[in-house]
């Protein structure tokens, strides 16, 4: 048994460094005083930082990025939340066939989902530009807050809900004042991760963005260039604290959320 338990303990030893061990090379090199990377590292430097800011290209993509990742969370949690809540609440002949085709596109590759949103978009007249990513970014968190938001309505008990309704309370008050505030914790949780996905996405916006670039799309066009990987690594080092500081406070209030629901429950 103790050998078992140091071996287990040797395998996930293993198996962090093996997932993280990349991920820290991001900021490791992003204060190197080289444009290569290789060790041993020359010095330290906050130069790359300095010239990020200084980017009037970069900050246009970023300020893109924001637009569509706004739009599309702030979209696909409503819609999402709405869905679920239907979804688990109401019961009927086309309840089960609308959960499956709601999460599908969590399954459909991204290079097959970005082909078929440019297909739809140059038919409607709308071609690549800002809007269709801004659609293309839907579509792919919808389906994830649809998930998210199921789990969380399914949480607690719809007596509650019921209780509220033989107090004489239409379905639209019992859902705004008993079901949304209950399910509060999820739905922030999942605009947090809905607002990540899409500050992250690249396959899709590949497919539909026209003149204008995303944050992606700026990184995997200068990555092209050596001379332009430290400043590479510099973003993609922020980019990574901050993606890592908006996951740890979506778990964190889906863990609230989930307790507050047991003690509810």
């Amino acid at each position: 048994m103790k050998m078992r338990g140091r071996m287990l303990g040797l395998y996930a030893a293993l198996y962090l460094v093996f997932l993280y061990a990349p991920v820290l090379m991001l900021p490791l090199f992003s204060f190197n005083d080289a444009t290569y990377v290789a060790f041993p590292l020359r010095g330290f430097t906050t130069h790359w930082y300095a010239q990020l800011f200084a980017d009037a290209d970069l900050r246009a993509a970023a300020l893109n990025s924001l637009k569509v990742a706004v739009v599309a969370s702030l979209t696909a949690t409503a819609a999402g939340t709405l869905t679920a809540y239907a979804l688990t609440r109401r019961r009927g002949i086309a309840t089960k066939p609308v959960a499956v085709l709601s999460v599908a596109p969590l399954f459909v590759p991204g290079v097959i989902l970005g082909i078929g949103l440019l297909i739809v978009a140059n038919l409607i007249g709308l071609g690549p530009s800002l809007i269709a990513v801004t659609f293309g970014h839907i579509a792919i968190c919808l389906p994830l807050s649809i998930v998210i938001m199921r789990g969380r309505f399914a949480a607690y008990s719809p007596s509650l809900e019921e209780a509220a309704m033989d107090l004489g309370a239409p379905p639209w008050t019992t859902f705004r004042r008993i079901s949304l505030p209950i399910a509060a914790p999820g739905v922030f949780s999942c605009l947090i991760l809905s607002f990540t996905t899409s500050i992250d996405e690249f396959i899709v916006s590949f497919f539909l963005v026209g003149q204008d670039q995303t944050l992606p799309l700026f990184i995997w066009a200068h990555l092209r260039f050596p001379t332009q990987l430290p400043r590479m690594l510099a973003l993609g080092t922020i980019i990574l604290v901050l993606s890592c500081l908006l996951v740890l406070c979506a778990e964190i209030i889906r863990r609230r959320g989930a307790d507050r629901a047991t003690v509810i429950a």
